[in-house]
């Protein structure tokens, strides 16, 4: 017996779906907690090395900071808020000021200390060397 997949009404017609997510999210108010939020990032493995890019538009190199803890990557950055006289009210205010964490657990195959890091264009690229993992070590049992 084959089963065919059931498609929706709304799939055949994507741009529908893209209005209708609009308008729910415009309407619905959003749940999500403001420590919740987290930088989209992609991680891609070379040949030598491991690629870490993470979007964050709107900061400064200033507003970044990169650390090595251990065995875990910290990316945090802050953006702050500058006070100023707003005419008008908000309807929906969705850019987000604040701060981005996120915290990556890092290989024993990794270099961590000589990772390098750029940024440009709201992207921060992380380059991560790669380094012979040290085989365990066998244990004899007496």
């Amino acid at each position: 017996m084959k089963i065919v997949p059931y498609k929706r009404e709304r799939d055949y017609l994507p741009m529908m779906s893209v209005f209708d997510n609009f308008v729910n999210r415009f309407f619905i108010e959003d749940t999500t907690d403001e420590n919740q939020r987290i930088m989209a990032i992609d991680i891609i493995e070379h040949d030598d090395n491991y690629s870490i890019e993470a979007n964050l538009p709107g900061f400064t190199k200033k507003d970044i900071k990169i650390a090595v803890e251990e065995n875990e990557l910290i990316i945090e950055a802050q953006h702050e808020e500058k006070k100023e006289e707003k005419k008008g009210s908000y309807c929906r205010c969705e850019r987000y000021k604040g701060n981005y964490r996120r915290v990556l657990t890092l290989s024993d195959h990794m270099d961590k200390d000589n990772v390098d890091a750029k940024y440009e264009d709201g992207i921060l690229k992380i380059t991560i060397p790669k380094i012979e993992a040290k085989p365990a070590k066998e244990i004899r049992i007496g």
